[in-house]
């Protein structure tokens, strides 16, 4: 397993942006893809988009897309989440998590929380209207 630490949520008005990061430690993680999910109150944890450590594929939800990007670097081992346009209902929990399974394809399993065996606490995002 890997280490995770999220960092830089907050509170933020609507329309304005934000990044997110997961600071990496731990045995090497080249074979790691890795997420971000987020859980709104009362609501299921849902996936936000991933990103392979080794070739930087990158995976988005539908709703994420043109407005959030995620990317990775390599040298601070870290995994950023930008997130522009936010919307109040974009307010969460966000967490980053680190999955190795794939399928026999090889493809990682990236919206799949089971598959995900290292995870971070969690940073607040509140976006207010």
């Amino acid at each position: 397993q890997v280490q995770l630490v999220e960092s830089g949520g907050g509170l933020v008005q609507a329309g304005g942006s934000l990044r997110l990061s997961c600071a990496v430690s731990g045995r090497s993680f080249s074979d790691y893809a890795m997420g971000w999910f987020r859980q709104a109150p009362g609501k299921e944890r849902k996936s936000v988009a991933t990103i392979r450590w080794s070739g930087g594929s990158t995976y988005y939800a539908d709703s994420m897309k043109g407005r959030f990007t995620i990317s990775r670097d390599n040298a601070k081992n870290t995994v950023y989440l930008q997130m522009n346009s936010l919307k109040p209902e974009d307010s969460a929990v966000y967490y980053c998590a680190a999955t190795r399974i794939r399928s026999g394809s090889g493809n990682y399993y990236v919206t799949d929380q089971l598959k995900y065996d290292s995870w971070g606490q969690g940073t607040q995002v509140t976006v207010s209207s």
